[in-house]
């Protein structure tokens, strides 16, 4: 969805209408659960990593995007479950267990397959977007671990809400810089059917998707969570072929086996007992009842 807008709205400009649009969604949802919201030092430092995600990984992310392919991006965003990994163990002392580092070696080679490599693109703007997307993913790679520490002591809708009104400061703020380089062009040429789907990509993919990996990183080791991303170009490939009639080639397919092998390993690696599940759900119940801030 936003590579197709891409090619009518600048990337920073995209990106704060995204976050406006997701922010909206999330402080009305807060509003309608009733959630109490009260500003505090406790409140603001959860909210502070939302400069991480999405502020500065999808800016670096989309400006990026602008300058390679999306198949180049689904392949450098595979590294991400591994610098997770990387990032659990040393942060976290999350275990390296075998059985996981195989899910994660098998996730990696069906990423590739899906995605392949346009061997068409070898620009020096390429290589710079690709090094942007790179940084981008690094930001999430931290955020995600970070976020694994604090998500017990807020409601994953209001942290949501939280970090992405963080984001959004970011965004406005770094706006300015895509108008002083003349890149706005003639937004008034856009189609409205392009400001739908930008309009649409914002609520489902920052408000809806940001708040499901939260409530799952919540009772989810972040190294297992993580490994989830691997099906990002599965479900990206897979939507082309549905909804675009784009034609699959065997290794698409060999691939997208691969990936959803993986992950049918790591559910079944990982599936907590019934009683456990449990436990953990009052737990955590208890936790997010008394929130602070």
């Amino acid at each position: 969805m936003s590579k197709g807008v891409l090619d009518h709205v600048p990337p920073l400009t995209l990106l704060v209408l995204q976050l406006a649009v997701s922010v909206t969604f999330l402080w009305v949802v807060v509003a309608v659960q009733r959630w109490p919201v009260r500003l505090s030092r406790a409140a603001l430092r959860p909210a502070m990593t939302g400069l991480l995600n999405p502020g500065l990984a999808y800016t670096f992310s989309l400006l990026g995007l602008a300058l390679t392919t999306a198949s180049m991006v689904s392949l450098i965003w595979a590294a991400e479950p591994v610098l997770i990994l990387g990032l659990a163990w040393l942060l976290l002392r999350e275990p390296l267990t075998r059985p996981l580092m195989a899910c994660s070696i098998l996730a990696i080679v069906g990423v590739v397959l899906v995605a392949g490599i346009d061997t068409r693109v070898s620009s020096g703007a390429a290589f710079l977007g690709n090094l942007l997307t790179l940084v981008g993913v690094l930001c999430c790679a931290l955020y995600s671990v970070i976020t694994r520490r604090i998500i017990a002591r807020l409601d994953p809708i209001l942290l949501v809400a939280l970090q992405q009104t963080v984001a959004l400061g970011w965004a406005l703020l770094i706006w300015p810089i895509e108008r002083w380089r003349g890149g706005f062009g003639d937004l008034t040429a856009v189609s409205s059917s392009v400001w739908a789907l930008a309009v649409a990509s914002g609520v489902v993919y920052y408000g809806l998707a940001y708040y499901f990996y939260l409530t799952a990183l919540a009772k989810t080791p972040v190294s297992v969570a993580s490994l989830f991303f691997n099906l990002i170009p599965v479900f990206g490939v897979g939507g082309a072929y549905v909804f675009l009639g784009e034609r699959l080639s065997i290794a698409h397919w060999i691939g997208g086996g691969l990936i959803i092998s993986a992950v049918i390993g790591i559910l079944r690696l990982y599936a907590p007992e019934p009683a456990a599940t449990v436990a953990h759900d009052r737990q955590l119940g208890m936790t997010v009842a008394e929130p602070d801030g």
